[in-house]
């Protein structure tokens, strides 16, 4: 099933998310729902808010940057309750985009590495570091379940530049072309 994506403006993308407990009810579907979705909207990461649900899960399949970078090759990966928390003080910019914020892009800047505890889809415990993309998507998809869209983490400036975008999408003048099949 391909889930439709929440657009900016949508409650579901300010929340905090709840925790997952291993009785979820088809929490394996719902990931593998979530990689169609992901791939039919040519991301590289989905949060479960994105597509309404009020969970701490995300996946990301960082696979089309894997000649940029060898370790991103069939990178595909499901994290539920993840925790980051330890951030390397060293950052890089990126020019950031979102599927919630159909043709909006900015320079966000985020740490190279971090240090996550998270479970996979069988709630098996894993605690790792993540480097360069994929430390980079896995920030932006956590600031999802965390309540956090990436215009929050621009320059001021920048958001109030982006302010008629923002509001354009917030009242519904963009859809989403991605629907429930």
């Amino acid at each position: 099933m391909i889930y439709p994506i929440v657009i900016y403006g949508d409650e579901a993308l300010r929340k905090h998310c709840e925790e997952i407990t291993p009785d979820y009810p088809d929490l394996k579907k719902l990931a593998e729902d979530m990689f169609l979705t992901l791939e039919e909207a040519e991301g590289v990461g989905l949060a479960a808010p994105q597509i309404g649900k009020n969970i701490r899960l995300f996946i990301i399949d960082c696979t089309p940057w894997g000649e940029e970078d060898p370790s991103c090759a069939d990178y595909k990966r499901a994290f539920i309750n993840p925790e980051i928390y330890a951030y390397s003080e060293e950052k890089k910019t990126y020019n950031e985009g979102c599927l919630s914020f159909p043709g909006i892009r900015a320079d966000v800047s985020r740490s190279l590495a971090i240090r996550m505890r998270y479970l996979d889809t069988d709630f098996v415990e894993h605690d790792e570091e993540f480097t360069g993309l994929k430390a980079w998507v896995i920030q932006h998809e956590y600031d999802h379940i965390e309540g956090v869209v990436f215009t929050d983490r621009i320059a001021p400036l920048r958001r109030q530049l982006l302010k008629g975008k923002l509001l354009n999408l917030a009242k519904g003048k963009y859809r989403c072309a991605y629907k429930t099949k």
